[in-house]
């Protein structure tokens, strides 16, 4: 279920919010929801937003490259710090201004001429809406998805790492 948050018509002068459930799933396939599954990390690219300033380390990138993370209902497993038991699994959609916590949209409103679409479409991402699955673990990475549902990406320490659905 989609959670969706609502502003109700004032009364006496106040607002209120209200949260609605909406029955229709976001995408559900015979094993659970869209994200559930097996990943391998299958590149890894310096992010835009750390372009120009000082090169991230590439040995933790070339660690995670080939690596898998499983998403499990009740835990994720993956290489150094991406285990996590029990995570809760949010789901965000917005346009590519939100992708990688929002460093798509904090680009543009330090350069309006920066099209976050256009950073989105560079990652490997296609449509205009994209969907982030938020973990709620210690790690916190978050993964996000376009219309492919065999792509996923992650951003981490600078670089953004693309994953591919085993």
């Amino acid at each position: 279920m989609r959670r969706t948050r609502v502003l109700a018509p004032s009364f006496l002068g106040l607002t209120v919010s209200i949260s609605i459930l909406s029955l229709a799933p976001l995408r559900v396939n015979a094993a659970g929801p869209f994200y559930l599954g097996t990943w391998k990390i299958v590149s890894a690219e310096v992010a835009p937003w750390a372009k120009g300033g000082p090169v991230p380390d590439p040995a933790e990138s070339k660690e995670l490259v080939g690596k898998e993370i499983t998403l499990e209902a009740k835990a994720i497993r993956g290489p150094g710090s991406f285990p996590c038991k029990g995570p809760q699994y949010e789901v965000i959609e917005g346009p590519a201004e939100m992708l990688f916590q929002g460093m798509f949209g904090a680009m543009k409103e330090k350069d309006p001429k920066v099209d976050p679409q256009a950073l989105a479409e560079l990652v490997g991402f296609r449509g205009k809406s994209f969907r982030t699955v938020l973990t709620g673990c210690e790690l916190a990475v978050d993964f996000s998805f376009g219309s492919d549902p065999d792509f996923a990406a992650f951003a981490l320490d600078n670089y953004i790492y693309t994953m591919k659905r085993q």
